[in-house]
């Protein structure tokens, strides 16, 4: 394999780890773990953990309350997160003045995954975490998944499992490294420490954590409410290597038996080549937006904050639209703490987070939209072609006025369209039950190539590029990509 993929020049470290990482890509074969009795596992862990989630007034959650001038909740130790009142003003979209609570975590955290080669495979060492907004308790995340004050030990428990490997650097090689947003509608300017390292000395394996192929976590993200949010960003940032036109051509006349969607998407992924648009024409694209569109985002008392009210159990819209700010009571077994207290959002409806991709030039494009959200860190960021909730598009109103929302709805109903179609959870640590429908649909040759001013045309691999560097790519379009498969 190495032979036939000649590289854009790129190191030898950079290339022997793309070419792991895509051999891992494709196998589904794991002699330590079948995916079948990965999800059997799953289910007997979710039988044998004891979880308790109650939903309890503001007033009786331990070391959480709100300040004297009900300006903010927040916990006494002034660590983990607080819930925030802010004020939005922006000249994008048709709602461009308002309120909201959101979520100020300003601590970077830990998304982690050790990797280790078994007989010329890399390998990824998951584990089954519960977290108390899952909707199945039980799905699979990071090797370590810490807040700052976790793994500091603000909440006076036990230190994450294979921390170490993370903070000592001489443990491990570094495979990818990178900071990513979080959600930008309900995060103020969150970011998380995105990082893959490979260990070549063994590893205590203990009970809750597996190893994994990269190709099986993807066929299990095929499956509703397996892979949660955090597994999904951090190998959404994988790069498989830049490749001639040539090469990834003859790489597939070699090495596919068939012209399959796999293969055509891990064209797109690997040709550095060709596309309709180049590297620097999606960079001033992006950076011409950046400028034509306004972001302000001013704190408010929470109390202050229109159209949302306080009651002792709930911070909710005046017209139950949006999300809900509940507080919970929390008993998970197995965890550092067993037992604590804290707000979580609620969602109000599902969403649909939609790529529609294109065969242009040969290779498969994706309709990648520039959005505007309040607590994105740096004004735009690169979302699926639709990204919003069941409230907007159970509106006829907004199916006209959403662009591509309509083509979405429509092409999702024909089978033959969808190549990718789960429910997808959002972080169970912050988010109450969330799940969204994530659907990549590929159009047929009549679907235009033109695009509004926010939207472009861009190849899996162009994506890859901006997916290296901080605020380009935002969480949703990168749960879409994470579950690409080529087998």
């Amino acid at each position: 394999m190495a032979n036939r993929l000649s590289a854009v020049p790129q190191s030898k470290f950079c290339r022997d780890a793309q070419l792991l990482f895509l051999r891992s890509a494709l196998t589904v074969e794991n002699p330590f773990n079948s995916t079948q009795q990965v999800l059997g596992w799953l289910q007997e862990r979710n039988r044998q953990v004891k979880v308790s989630v109650d939903r309890i007034p503001f007033s009786r959650m331990s070391s959480w309350a709100f300040d004297a001038e009900r300006r903010r909740l927040a916990h006494s130790s002034g660590s983990f997160f607080s819930i925030d009142g802010i004020n939005v003003q922006t000249n994008a979209g048709p709602v461009q003045d308002w309120d909201q609570p959101i979520i100020n975590q300003p601590e970077i955290g830990y998304l982690g995954v050790i990797t280790k080669v078994f007989n010329g495979t890399l390998y990824f060492l998951l584990q089954a975490k519960i977290e108390p907004g899952n909707v199945n308790n039980v799905q699979l995340s990071p090797t370590l998944q810490a807040t700052k004050s976790n793994y500091t030990r603000i909440h006076k428990g036990k230190s994450p499992n294979y921390l170490d490997y993370f903070t000592d650097r001489r443990r491990c090689e570094i495979l990818l490294d990178q900071l990513q947003s979080d959600q930008g509608a309900r995060f103020l300017k969150k970011r998380n420490r995105n990082i893959i390292i490979k260990a070549d000395a063994d590893i205590e394996i203990l009970d809750d954590f597996c190893w994994l192929t990269l190709g099986q976590i993807k066929e299990l993200m095929g499956i509703d409410n397996v892979v949660n949010m955090d597994t999904r960003t951090v190998i959404s940032g994988i790069s498989y290597g830049n490749h001639l036109d040539e090469t990834v051509r003859f790489y597939n006349l070699v090495n596919r038996s068939s012209d399959t969607v796999g293969t055509r998407l891990l064209a797109s992924e690997l040709n550095a080549e060709v596309a309709l648009h180049t590297t620097d024409e999606i960079i001033h694209w992006f950076t011409h937006l950046k400028t034509r569109y306004d972001l302000l985002v001013r704190p408010l008392p929470l109390k202050s904050v229109r159209d949302w009210i306080i009651e002792d159990d709930c911070i909710r819209h005046k017209d139950e639209k949006f999300f809900r700010v509940i507080g919970v009571h929390v008993e998970i077994a197995n965890r550092e703490v067993t037992g604590w207290d804290q707000p979580i959002i609620e969602p109000m409806n599902e969403g649909i987070c939609a790529f529609i991709a294109k065969e242009i030039k040969g290779v498969i494009h994706f309709l990648v939209q520039a959005k505007v959200e309040s607590g994105n860190f740096d004004i735009l960021e690169m979302a699926p072609t639709v990204q919003c909730i069941t409230s907007s598009y159970d509106n006829t109103t907004s199916r006209r006025t959403l662009p591509y929302l309509s083509e979405v709805l429509t092409l999702a109903t024909d089978g033959k369209s969808v190549i990718y179609d789960t429910l997808q959870s959002e972080e169970g640590g912050r988010f109450y039950r969330e799940q969204n429908r994530n659907v990549i649909i590929m159009a047929d040759d009549d679907f235009p190539e033109e695009t509004p001013e926010n939207y472009i045309w861009m190849t899996l691999n162009q994506l890859k590029i901006f997916n290296k560097f901080n605020n380009y790519l935002n969480i949703q379009a990168r749960s879409l990509i994470a579950g690409i498969s080529f087998t």
